[in-house]
Protein backbone atom coordinates (compact mmCIF):
# COMPACT_ATOMS: atom_id res chain seq x y z
CA UNK A 1 0.00 0.00 0.00
CA UNK A 2 1.66 3.14 -1.20
CA UNK A 3 1.17 5.42 1.85
CA UNK A 4 3.09 2.89 3.95
CA UNK A 5 6.09 4.78 2.64
CA UNK A 6 6.83 7.94 4.60
CA UNK A 7 6.78 11.23 2.65
CA UNK A 8 10.56 11.47 2.93
CA UNK A 9 11.07 7.96 1.57
CA UNK A 10 8.49 8.58 -1.12
CA UNK A 11 10.27 11.72 -2.24
CA UNK A 12 13.54 9.84 -2.55
CA UNK A 13 12.02 6.86 -4.39
CA UNK A 14 9.36 8.39 -6.60
CA UNK A 15 10.13 12.07 -6.99
CA UNK A 16 7.67 14.92 -6.68
CA UNK A 17 5.17 13.48 -9.19
CA UNK A 18 5.05 10.16 -7.36
CA UNK A 19 4.47 11.83 -4.01
CA UNK A 20 1.61 13.86 -5.44
CA UNK A 21 0.12 10.73 -7.00
CA UNK A 22 0.24 8.66 -3.85
CA UNK A 23 -0.31 11.18 -1.05
CA UNK A 24 -2.93 13.50 -2.55
CA UNK A 25 -5.65 12.88 0.06
CA UNK A 26 -8.04 15.79 0.43
CA UNK A 27 -9.43 15.12 3.91
CA UNK A 28 -7.45 15.79 7.06
CA UNK A 29 -7.34 12.60 9.11
CA UNK A 30 -8.62 12.52 12.65
CA UNK A 31 -6.91 10.46 15.29
CA UNK A 32 -7.67 6.77 15.69
CA UNK A 33 -5.44 6.13 18.69
CA UNK A 34 -8.35 6.06 21.15
CA UNK A 35 -10.97 4.58 18.82
CA UNK A 36 -10.16 0.90 19.23
CA UNK A 37 -11.92 0.50 22.58
CA UNK A 38 -15.36 0.75 20.98
CA UNK A 39 -14.58 -0.42 17.46
CA UNK A 40 -15.80 -3.79 16.25
CA UNK A 41 -14.08 -4.33 12.94
CA UNK A 42 -16.85 -2.74 10.91
CA UNK A 43 -16.15 0.96 10.58
CA UNK A 44 -16.48 3.64 13.22
CA UNK A 45 -19.98 4.94 12.48
CA UNK A 46 -22.64 4.61 15.18
CA UNK A 47 -25.90 2.78 14.57
CA UNK A 48 -27.84 4.49 11.81
CA UNK A 49 -25.06 6.89 10.83
CA UNK A 50 -23.04 5.83 7.77
CA UNK A 51 -19.29 5.75 8.10
CA UNK A 52 -16.89 7.88 6.07
CA UNK A 53 -16.34 4.86 3.79
CA UNK A 54 -20.06 4.30 3.34
CA UNK A 55 -20.70 7.96 2.53
CA UNK A 56 -18.47 7.66 -0.54
CA UNK A 57 -20.93 5.16 -2.00
CA UNK A 58 -23.13 7.95 -3.34
CA UNK A 59 -20.44 9.34 -5.62
CA UNK A 60 -20.69 8.72 -9.35
CA UNK A 61 -17.76 6.30 -9.77
CA UNK A 62 -18.83 3.74 -7.12
CA UNK A 63 -22.38 3.75 -8.52
CA UNK A 64 -21.08 3.17 -12.04
CA UNK A 65 -18.76 0.38 -10.87
CA UNK A 66 -21.64 -1.36 -9.10
CA UNK A 67 -23.99 -0.97 -12.05
CA UNK A 68 -21.47 -2.11 -14.66
CA UNK A 69 -20.47 -5.17 -12.63
CA UNK A 70 -24.00 -6.31 -11.86
CA UNK A 71 -23.38 -5.84 -8.12
CA UNK A 72 -25.77 -2.91 -7.81
CA UNK A 73 -28.54 -5.20 -6.56
CA UNK A 74 -26.52 -6.69 -3.69
CA UNK A 75 -27.22 -4.09 -1.00
CA UNK A 76 -30.91 -3.51 -1.89
CA UNK A 77 -31.51 -7.27 -1.84
CA UNK A 78 -29.78 -7.56 1.52
CA UNK A 79 -31.88 -4.70 2.91
CA UNK A 80 -35.08 -6.41 1.75
CA UNK A 81 -34.03 -9.65 3.41
CA UNK A 82 -33.24 -7.81 6.64
CA UNK A 83 -36.78 -6.42 6.59
CA UNK A 84 -38.15 -9.98 6.85
CA UNK A 85 -36.01 -10.93 9.86
CA UNK A 86 -37.89 -11.38 13.14
CA UNK A 87 -35.16 -12.50 15.57
CA UNK A 88 -31.50 -11.90 16.31
CA UNK A 89 -30.69 -15.53 15.48
CA UNK A 90 -32.28 -15.09 12.07
CA UNK A 91 -30.20 -11.95 11.57
CA UNK A 92 -27.02 -13.82 12.46
CA UNK A 93 -27.76 -16.56 9.95
CA UNK A 94 -28.68 -14.08 7.23
CA UNK A 95 -25.51 -12.01 7.70
CA UNK A 96 -23.23 -15.05 7.54
CA UNK A 97 -25.04 -16.47 4.51
CA UNK A 98 -25.07 -13.23 2.56
CA UNK A 99 -21.53 -12.25 3.53
CA UNK A 100 -20.15 -15.57 2.36
CA UNK A 101 -22.29 -15.36 -0.77
CA UNK A 102 -20.82 -11.95 -1.66
CA UNK A 103 -17.28 -13.27 -1.27
CA UNK A 104 -18.04 -16.34 -3.39
CA UNK A 105 -19.70 -14.24 -6.05
CA UNK A 106 -16.71 -11.90 -6.27
CA UNK A 107 -14.30 -14.86 -6.45
CA UNK A 108 -16.39 -16.61 -9.11
CA UNK A 109 -16.54 -13.45 -11.18
CA UNK A 110 -12.78 -12.92 -10.93
CA UNK A 111 -12.11 -16.51 -11.94
CA UNK A 112 -14.42 -16.55 -14.95
CA UNK A 113 -17.43 -18.39 -13.59
CA UNK A 114 -20.76 -16.92 -14.60
CA UNK A 115 -21.58 -14.85 -17.72
CA UNK A 116 -19.64 -11.88 -18.98
CA UNK A 117 -21.49 -9.07 -20.68
CA UNK A 118 -20.04 -7.76 -23.92
CA UNK A 119 -19.98 -4.04 -24.68
CA UNK A 120 -23.24 -2.97 -26.25
CA UNK A 121 -25.10 -6.20 -25.45
CA UNK A 122 -27.66 -7.09 -22.84
CA UNK A 123 -26.32 -8.78 -19.71
CA UNK A 124 -27.43 -12.35 -19.19
CA UNK A 125 -28.69 -13.55 -15.81
CA UNK A 126 -25.99 -14.94 -13.54
CA UNK A 127 -26.04 -18.68 -14.16
CA UNK A 128 -27.50 -20.47 -11.18
CA UNK A 129 -30.38 -18.10 -10.49
CA UNK A 130 -30.94 -15.03 -8.42
CA UNK A 131 -31.31 -12.74 -11.43
CA UNK A 132 -27.69 -11.61 -11.10
CA UNK A 133 -26.27 -9.56 -13.95
CA UNK A 134 -22.68 -9.82 -15.07
CA UNK A 135 -22.03 -6.29 -16.28
CA UNK A 136 -19.31 -5.21 -18.71
CA UNK A 137 -16.43 -4.46 -16.32
CA UNK A 138 -13.52 -6.86 -16.72
CA UNK A 139 -13.62 -9.90 -14.46
CA UNK A 140 -10.34 -9.06 -12.73
CA UNK A 141 -11.91 -6.03 -11.01
CA UNK A 142 -11.82 -6.00 -7.20
CA UNK A 143 -13.91 -2.85 -6.78
CA UNK A 144 -17.42 -4.37 -7.04
CA UNK A 145 -16.78 -6.41 -3.89
CA UNK A 146 -15.58 -3.38 -1.96
CA UNK A 147 -18.48 -1.11 -2.85
CA UNK A 148 -21.12 -3.84 -2.53
CA UNK A 149 -19.85 -4.68 0.95
CA UNK A 150 -20.12 -1.04 1.98
CA UNK A 151 -23.68 -0.97 0.69
CA UNK A 152 -24.46 -3.96 2.88
CA UNK A 153 -22.83 -2.51 6.00
CA UNK A 154 -24.66 0.78 5.46
CA UNK A 155 -27.96 -1.09 5.18
CA UNK A 156 -27.22 -3.10 8.33
CA UNK A 157 -26.19 0.01 10.23
CA UNK A 158 -29.47 1.75 9.35
CA UNK A 159 -31.72 -1.29 9.87
CA UNK A 160 -34.45 -1.03 12.51
CA UNK A 161 -35.77 -4.56 13.15
CA UNK A 162 -39.39 -5.34 13.88
CA UNK A 163 -40.40 -7.52 16.78
CA UNK A 164 -37.16 -7.38 18.81
CA UNK A 165 -34.60 -4.97 20.15
CA UNK A 166 -31.18 -5.04 18.54
CA UNK A 167 -28.99 -2.59 20.45
CA UNK A 168 -25.58 -1.24 19.49
CA UNK A 169 -23.56 -4.15 20.84
CA UNK A 170 -25.41 -6.83 18.91
CA UNK A 171 -25.51 -4.65 15.79
CA UNK A 172 -21.74 -4.30 16.00
CA UNK A 173 -21.41 -8.08 16.26
CA UNK A 174 -23.48 -8.45 13.09
CA UNK A 175 -21.37 -5.85 11.32
CA UNK A 176 -18.20 -7.65 12.39
CA UNK A 177 -19.59 -10.94 11.11
CA UNK A 178 -20.48 -9.36 7.77
CA UNK A 179 -16.95 -8.00 7.43
CA UNK A 180 -15.36 -11.36 8.26
CA UNK A 181 -17.51 -13.44 5.95
CA UNK A 182 -17.43 -11.07 2.97
CA UNK A 183 -13.62 -10.96 3.12
CA UNK A 184 -13.09 -14.72 2.94
CA UNK A 185 -11.53 -14.74 6.39
CA UNK A 186 -13.73 -17.55 7.70
CA UNK A 187 -13.66 -19.86 4.66
CA UNK A 188 -9.95 -20.64 4.34
CA UNK A 189 -9.88 -24.41 3.72
CA UNK A 190 -7.05 -26.75 2.72
CA UNK A 191 -7.26 -30.38 1.65
CA UNK A 192 -5.79 -32.97 3.96
CA UNK A 193 -2.74 -35.03 3.11
CA UNK A 194 0.92 -34.44 2.32
CA UNK A 195 0.78 -34.43 -1.47
CA UNK A 196 -0.22 -30.81 -1.85
CA UNK A 197 1.48 -27.59 -0.78
CA UNK A 198 -0.62 -24.99 1.01
CA UNK A 199 -0.19 -21.26 0.46
CA UNK A 200 -1.97 -18.31 2.09
CA UNK A 201 -2.13 -14.92 0.34
CA UNK A 202 -3.82 -11.77 1.66
CA UNK A 203 -4.93 -8.59 -0.10
CA UNK A 204 -6.34 -5.16 0.76
CA UNK A 205 -9.31 -2.95 -0.11
CA UNK A 206 -8.84 0.07 -2.38
CA UNK A 207 -7.63 3.17 -0.53
CA UNK A 208 -6.87 6.92 -0.92
CA UNK A 209 -10.42 7.14 -2.23
CA UNK A 210 -10.86 10.83 -1.50
CA UNK A 211 -8.19 11.46 -4.08
CA UNK A 212 -9.89 9.23 -6.65
CA UNK A 213 -12.92 7.02 -5.99
CA UNK A 214 -12.15 5.03 -9.15
CA UNK A 215 -9.13 3.42 -7.50
CA UNK A 216 -8.63 -0.36 -7.54
CA UNK A 217 -6.15 -2.31 -5.43
CA UNK A 218 -4.20 -5.02 -7.30
CA UNK A 219 -3.58 -6.92 -4.07
CA UNK A 220 -7.32 -7.32 -3.58
CA UNK A 221 -7.78 -8.30 -7.22
CA UNK A 222 -5.04 -10.91 -6.75
CA UNK A 223 -6.78 -12.34 -3.69
CA UNK A 224 -9.99 -12.82 -5.67
CA UNK A 225 -8.21 -14.31 -8.69
CA UNK A 226 -6.19 -16.85 -6.66
CA UNK A 227 -8.62 -17.93 -3.95
CA UNK A 228 -9.13 -21.70 -3.92
CA UNK A 229 -7.01 -22.27 -7.02
CA UNK A 230 -4.59 -25.17 -7.50
CA UNK A 231 -1.33 -24.51 -9.35
CA UNK A 232 0.95 -27.20 -10.76
CA UNK A 233 4.59 -26.55 -9.83
CA UNK A 234 7.94 -28.33 -9.75
CA UNK A 235 7.26 -28.87 -6.04
CA UNK A 236 3.92 -30.53 -6.81
CA UNK A 237 0.39 -29.14 -6.71
CA UNK A 238 -0.12 -25.96 -4.67
CA UNK A 239 -3.47 -24.93 -3.18
CA UNK A 240 -3.79 -21.16 -2.69
CA UNK A 241 -6.27 -19.70 -0.24
CA UNK A 242 -6.78 -15.98 0.24
CA UNK A 243 -8.45 -13.37 2.42
CA UNK A 244 -8.99 -9.61 2.25
CA UNK A 245 -8.30 -6.93 4.87
CA UNK A 246 -9.65 -3.42 5.38
CA UNK A 247 -7.53 -0.28 5.25
CA UNK A 248 -8.42 0.79 8.79
CA UNK A 249 -6.08 1.30 11.74
CA UNK A 250 -8.62 0.30 14.39
CA UNK A 251 -9.39 -3.12 12.88
CA UNK A 252 -5.70 -3.98 13.04
CA UNK A 253 -5.43 -2.70 16.62
CA UNK A 254 -8.28 -5.04 17.54
CA UNK A 255 -6.32 -8.06 16.29
CA UNK A 256 -8.10 -8.83 13.01
CA UNK A 257 -4.88 -10.02 11.37
CA UNK A 258 -4.00 -12.36 14.22
CA UNK A 259 -7.54 -13.74 14.51
CA UNK A 260 -7.52 -14.63 10.84
CA UNK A 261 -3.99 -16.01 10.55
CA UNK A 262 -3.34 -17.71 13.90
CA UNK A 263 -5.15 -20.93 12.99
CA UNK A 264 -3.81 -20.97 9.44
CA UNK A 265 -0.05 -20.39 9.71
CA UNK A 266 0.72 -23.77 11.32
CA UNK A 267 -1.06 -25.45 8.37
CA UNK A 268 0.62 -23.71 5.45
CA UNK A 269 3.90 -24.18 3.59
CA UNK A 270 4.26 -20.51 2.64
CA UNK A 271 2.38 -17.28 3.21
CA UNK A 272 2.62 -13.77 1.89
CA UNK A 273 0.74 -10.60 2.63
CA UNK A 274 0.37 -8.42 -0.45
CA UNK A 275 -0.30 -4.72 -0.96
CA UNK A 276 0.24 -1.94 -3.46
CA UNK A 277 3.60 -0.16 -3.23
CA UNK A 278 5.82 1.68 -5.73
CA UNK A 279 5.23 2.77 -9.30
CA UNK A 280 6.46 0.21 -11.83
CA UNK A 281 8.16 -2.15 -9.36
CA UNK A 282 7.61 -5.18 -7.16
CA UNK A 283 9.35 -5.26 -3.78
CA UNK A 284 10.03 -8.20 -1.49
CA UNK A 285 10.22 -6.40 1.85
CA UNK A 286 13.17 -7.70 3.86
CA UNK A 287 12.36 -6.01 7.20
CA UNK A 288 9.14 -4.86 8.86
CA UNK A 289 9.01 -2.20 11.57
CA UNK A 290 6.89 -1.83 14.71
CA UNK A 291 5.78 1.73 13.93
CA UNK A 292 2.63 3.45 12.70
CA UNK A 293 3.34 6.62 10.75
CA UNK A 294 -0.09 8.25 10.96
CA UNK A 295 -1.21 8.43 7.33
CA UNK A 296 -5.02 8.62 7.12
CA UNK A 297 -6.91 5.37 6.53
CA UNK A 298 -10.17 4.74 4.68
CA UNK A 299 -12.08 6.35 7.53
CA UNK A 300 -9.76 9.39 7.39
CA UNK A 301 -8.43 8.40 10.82
CA UNK A 302 -4.79 8.61 11.76
CA UNK A 303 -2.68 6.57 14.18
CA UNK A 304 0.93 7.23 15.15
CA UNK A 305 3.09 5.19 17.51
CA UNK A 306 4.29 1.67 18.20
CA UNK A 307 2.20 -1.02 16.50
CA UNK A 308 -0.22 -2.22 19.23
CA UNK A 309 0.08 -5.97 19.78
CA UNK A 310 -0.54 -8.45 22.59
CA UNK A 311 2.29 -8.81 25.11
CA UNK A 312 4.05 -5.54 24.21
CA UNK A 313 6.80 -6.28 26.74
CA UNK A 314 8.20 -8.95 24.40
CA UNK A 315 7.51 -7.00 21.20
CA UNK A 316 10.52 -6.64 18.87
CA UNK A 317 11.18 -3.46 16.93
CA UNK A 318 11.79 -5.43 13.74
CA UNK A 319 10.71 -8.66 12.07
CA UNK A 320 12.25 -10.25 8.99
CA UNK A 321 10.97 -12.00 5.90
CA UNK A 322 11.58 -15.72 5.51
CA UNK A 323 10.47 -15.74 1.89
CA UNK A 324 13.21 -17.01 -0.46
CA UNK A 325 13.75 -13.48 -1.72
CA UNK A 326 16.99 -14.15 -3.59
CA UNK A 327 15.33 -16.80 -5.72
CA UNK A 328 12.26 -14.64 -6.32
CA UNK A 329 14.29 -11.59 -7.35
CA UNK A 330 16.44 -13.70 -9.69
CA UNK A 331 13.48 -15.41 -11.40
CA UNK A 332 11.67 -14.21 -14.51
CA UNK A 333 8.23 -13.66 -12.97
CA UNK A 334 6.78 -11.03 -15.32
CA UNK A 335 7.19 -7.64 -16.96
CA UNK A 336 7.71 -5.63 -13.76
CA UNK A 337 11.16 -5.72 -12.08
CA UNK A 338 11.30 -7.30 -8.60
CA UNK A 339 13.58 -5.90 -5.90
CA UNK A 340 14.96 -7.16 -2.60
CA UNK A 341 14.11 -4.07 -0.57
CA UNK A 342 16.43 -3.77 2.42
CA UNK A 343 15.88 -0.09 3.33
CA UNK A 344 14.43 0.99 6.68
CA UNK A 345 14.14 4.15 8.77
CA UNK A 346 15.28 3.88 12.38
CA UNK A 347 16.23 5.86 15.44
CA UNK A 348 19.67 4.44 16.28
CA UNK A 349 20.37 3.18 19.79
CA UNK A 350 20.99 6.22 22.00
CA UNK A 351 19.76 8.60 19.31
CA UNK A 352 16.70 10.81 18.89
CA UNK A 353 16.59 11.52 15.15
CA UNK A 354 15.29 9.14 12.46
CA UNK A 355 17.95 7.88 10.06
CA UNK A 356 17.41 6.12 6.74
CA UNK A 357 19.39 2.88 6.44
CA UNK A 358 19.69 1.29 2.97
CA UNK A 359 20.87 -2.05 4.36
CA UNK A 360 18.50 -2.72 7.23
CA UNK A 361 18.34 -1.77 10.92
CA UNK A 362 21.29 -1.50 13.28
CA UNK A 363 21.38 -3.27 16.68
CA UNK A 364 19.19 -1.71 19.36
CA UNK A 365 17.47 0.76 17.04
CA UNK A 366 13.83 1.82 17.23
CA UNK A 367 11.68 1.39 14.14
CA UNK A 368 10.26 4.35 12.27
CA UNK A 369 9.61 2.61 8.93
CA UNK A 370 10.14 -0.88 7.59
CA UNK A 371 11.11 -1.56 4.01
CA UNK A 372 7.43 -1.14 3.18
CA UNK A 373 7.13 2.10 5.14
CA UNK A 374 4.93 2.87 8.14
CA UNK A 375 1.38 2.31 6.89
CA UNK A 376 -0.92 -0.71 7.09
CA UNK A 377 1.02 -2.74 4.52
CA UNK A 378 4.07 -2.62 6.76
CA UNK A 379 1.82 -3.36 9.72
CA UNK A 380 0.19 -6.47 8.25
CA UNK A 381 3.66 -7.75 7.32
CA UNK A 382 4.91 -7.01 10.84
CA UNK A 383 1.92 -8.66 12.51
CA UNK A 384 1.99 -11.76 10.28
CA UNK A 385 5.73 -12.35 10.68
CA UNK A 386 5.60 -11.62 14.43
CA UNK A 387 2.78 -14.16 14.74
CA UNK A 388 4.89 -16.63 12.74
CA UNK A 389 7.74 -16.19 15.22
CA UNK A 390 5.56 -16.29 18.33
CA UNK A 391 4.01 -19.55 17.11
CA UNK A 392 7.50 -21.06 16.84
CA UNK A 393 7.33 -21.20 13.03
CA UNK A 394 10.54 -19.32 12.21
CA UNK A 395 11.35 -21.80 9.45
CA UNK A 396 8.04 -21.13 7.67
CA UNK A 397 8.58 -19.06 4.50
CA UNK A 398 6.57 -15.89 4.90
CA UNK A 399 6.72 -12.16 4.36
CA UNK A 400 5.36 -9.30 2.30
CA UNK A 401 5.15 -8.51 -1.41
CA UNK A 402 4.52 -4.98 -2.62
CA UNK A 403 3.01 -4.76 -6.11
CA UNK A 404 3.40 -1.87 -8.53
CA UNK A 405 0.90 0.97 -8.24
CA UNK A 406 -2.06 0.24 -10.48
CA UNK A 407 -2.26 3.12 -12.94
CA UNK A 408 -4.90 4.27 -15.39
CA UNK A 409 -3.97 4.76 -19.01
CA UNK A 410 -2.61 8.01 -20.43
CA UNK A 411 -5.42 10.47 -20.91
CA UNK A 412 -7.51 8.88 -18.15
CA UNK A 413 -5.78 10.21 -15.06
CA UNK A 414 -8.17 13.00 -14.04
CA UNK A 415 -10.46 11.72 -11.26
CA UNK A 416 -13.11 14.29 -12.12
CA UNK A 417 -13.44 13.50 -15.82
CA UNK A 418 -11.79 10.09 -16.22
CA UNK A 419 -13.46 6.78 -17.00
CA UNK A 420 -13.72 4.08 -14.33
CA UNK A 421 -11.69 1.71 -16.49
CA UNK A 422 -9.58 1.59 -19.64
CA UNK A 423 -7.53 -0.97 -21.57
CA UNK A 424 -4.17 -0.09 -20.00
CA UNK A 425 -5.68 -0.10 -16.51
CA UNK A 426 -7.03 -3.62 -17.07
CA UNK A 427 -3.81 -4.85 -18.68
CA UNK A 428 -1.75 -3.55 -15.76
CA UNK A 429 -4.00 -5.26 -13.22
CA UNK A 430 -4.06 -8.56 -15.12
CA UNK A 431 -0.27 -8.52 -15.46
CA UNK A 432 0.21 -7.76 -11.75
CA UNK A 433 -2.09 -10.63 -10.77
CA UNK A 434 -0.20 -13.03 -13.04
CA UNK A 435 3.14 -11.89 -11.66
CA UNK A 436 2.06 -12.33 -8.02
CA UNK A 437 0.96 -15.84 -8.93
CA UNK A 438 4.39 -16.53 -10.48
CA UNK A 439 6.14 -15.04 -7.45
CA UNK A 440 4.18 -17.40 -5.20
CA UNK A 441 5.04 -20.40 -7.38
CA UNK A 442 8.71 -19.39 -7.44
CA UNK A 443 8.69 -19.04 -3.65
CA UNK A 444 7.17 -22.49 -3.14
CA UNK A 445 9.59 -24.13 -5.56
CA UNK A 446 12.61 -22.38 -4.05
CA UNK A 447 11.56 -23.24 -0.50
CA UNK A 448 11.17 -26.89 -1.52
CA UNK A 449 14.56 -26.92 -3.22
CA UNK A 450 16.17 -25.30 -0.18
CA UNK A 451 14.61 -27.87 2.16
CA UNK A 452 12.19 -25.49 3.92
Amino acid sequence: MAPSLTPAILGRRLGVVGVALLLGVSASPATADSAADSHSGSGSGSSGAPTVEEQRLDRAAPQEILRRSGFDGVAPGFARDLGRVRSYKEAERLVVRQGQSLWRRAVERAQGRGPQKKEGREALPWKGGGGRRAGDLSRDDDRPLYWARLGMTRALRAWEPRGFELGDERRQRLLGSLETTSRGQDTIRYPKGQRIKRVLVTGFDPFTLDRDTRISNPSGATALALDGTVVRTAAGPVRIETAMFPVRWTDFAEGEVERTLRRQLPRVDLFTTVSQGRVGKFDIERTNGAWRGGFGDNENLSSTGVVPVADPASQPQWTTTTLPYKDIVAADTGRFPVYDNTAVTEIPAGGTTPVQRPDGPTPGSAARAGGGGDYLSNEIAYRATLLRDRLGLRGLPGGHVHTPVLQFGAGNTDPATGKVTDEEFVRNRVDIIAQVRKIVVTGVEAAEANGR
